[in-house]
């Protein structure tokens, strides 16, 4: 979002951590759903980002009216976005279609967000989808979403991947494991069959496994130390750049597949390796542009 209002400066630009309303903030206020981007930890990590850029916040959306919602996610639409004119731009990688996803597309009284981001796309809420490929088109037409509201740009966290090839990160040759938070959003994971599988590709090479954000850091160190004694573990730090320098990436259902698939590593994933090739957002360095072109065009078509 702060790349696409650098395109956008001559509009007033307001910038909000995600939030949600009636029960679900209930939920929030409770610590209780500390697993997703609502969350206490990751509002107050956005917060700092927000303030640090010196970048306008207004939370929640309270001073309204705004003309245009710019959102990186259809699966929960709050309240006051749903009768404004809505640009969504997709994200990342989208989940596999679930049992959780067949329940919430045939019982539509389930929300969306319980098939996690399987269902991006499917609101229809928007005026525009911007997604980041031509086969990413396809693929949410095929899933439901309305063809001719979708717009390839391409999406500016993965447009550019050569760029963290430039990075100060002290090693490089290494065998990456890149873990996921499955288990904090109540899926299951066999963490244990992971962290043997890295050794094994690993074999001689130095083994590095670099947490996600939103998982038990604590947990998953003690579960590493445990069954991979000689891997170093770093549970900061930004993951792309950690690919950029390595040999080889292991990862699950993460869109760091993408990285490492986009940079020619020798990639390991949950995903089909044939899908993920044709999936593979534009690496045109100007996505950020072309979703701010797209958002110029309706403000100006009023």
């Amino acid at each position: 979002m702060h790349q696409i209002s650098k395109h956008l400066s001559d509009y007033e630009l307001s910038f909000s951590p995600f939030y949600c309303h009636g029960f679900d903030e209930m939920l929030r206020r409770l610590g209780l759903i500390e697993f997703t981007i609502a969350g206490k930890k990751m509002v107050e990590l956005c917060r700092q980002y927000l303030q640090n850029h010196g970048l306008v916040i207004d939370y929640q959306g309270t001073n309204q009216p705004y003309d245009l919602v710019v959102t990186c996610t259809d699966v929960y639409l709050q309240k006051n976005i749903r009768d404004k004119t809505i640009v969504l731009v997709q994200e990342g990688i989208i989940d596999s279609a679930s049992i959780m996803y067949h329940l919430v597309k045939r019982f539509r009284f389930l929300p969306r967000w319980m098939a996690d981001t399987a269902m991006t796309g499917l609101s229809n809420a928007y005026r525009v989808f911007c997604v980041a490929s031509e086969g990413y088109r396809d693929f949410f037409s095929q899933r439901g979403a309305q063809y001719e509201k979708i717009v390839v740009t391409g999406i500016p966290n993965f447009d550019n991947c050569r760029q963290y090839c430039l990075n100060d990160f002290p090693y490089s040759n290494y065998v990456l494991a890149c873990t996921s938070n499955m288990r904090e959003v109540f899926r299951y994971e066999n963490r244990l069959a992971f962290i043997k599988k890295a050794v094994r590709i690993a074999g001689k090479r130095q083994l590095i496994f670099k947490l996600h954000p939103n998982e038990n850091c604590r947990r998953a160190s003690r579960e590493i130390r445990a069954n991979a004694p000689e891997a170093m573990v770093f549970t900061a730090g930004d993951a792309n750049e950690l690919i950029a320098n390595c040999a080889v990436l292991i990862t699950r259902f993460s869109s760091t597949a993408f990285v490492g698939v986009a940079l020619g590593k020798e990639t390991y994933s949950d995903f089909d390796m044939n899908t993920l090739q044709a999936l593979m957002p534009l690496q045109n360095g100007s996505a950020a542009l072309n979703i701010a072109n797209v958002c110029r065009r309706i403000l100006e078509e009023g």
